[in-house]
């Protein structure tokens, strides 16, 4: 299973159309949130499932603020980040993911790539796919994939 997971679009959506035609086959196309009003578009070019959750810029739409399901064996939290102020630290959504004993927590919000691990749970953020913010301000995104083992793999990529 291959997923693509892309955050802060910010309704400049090339970069996302460019990244959907080189990444090949994916099964799965996570948005966290920043789409600002794109996100039927996005469905309609994804052409397979699509989770989005809704931004700190994402005004007048009933994306749901995060949701929890499974992907393969991993429980797994999509959100934001910003009702857990990510922008200044880990600490709120590290303590929520062991609280409710995820797996995978995947967030947006600052912009910055990251894929971390801590006390077994994975934290992936994929940056922003039209507005970088990290050093070299590459647009970014992750993908994930889930081998026949069941075992996930990430990987933090750049246009």
């Amino acid at each position: 299973m291959r997923i693509l997971i892309v955050s802060d679009t910010h309704r400049h959506d090339q970069n996302l159309k460019e990244v959907l035609r080189g990444a090949g086959s994916i099964d799965r196309l996570i948005h966290l949130g920043d789409a600002e009003g794109s996100e039927d578009y996005i469905r309609q070019i994804a052409n397979c499932p699509v989770n989005i959750v809704r931004g700190n810029n994402d005004f007048y739409c009933d994306l749901p603020r995060e949701e929890e399901f499974t992907l393969g064996r991993y429980k797994v939290l999509i959100t934001h980040g910003h009702y857990y102020y990510v922008s200044l630290n880990m600490q709120e959504i590290m303590r929520q993911a062991k609280a409710r004993n995820m797996d995978i927590v995947m967030f947006g919000h600052t912009h910055r790539p990251l894929i971390k691990f801590e006390d077994g749970i994975a934290f992936l953020n994929p940056g922003s796919i039209s507005y970088p913010r990290q050093e070299g301000r590459k647009p970014s995104f992750i993908i994930m994939e889930i081998d026949k083992q069941g075992e996930a793999h990430y990987s933090i990529n750049f246009i």
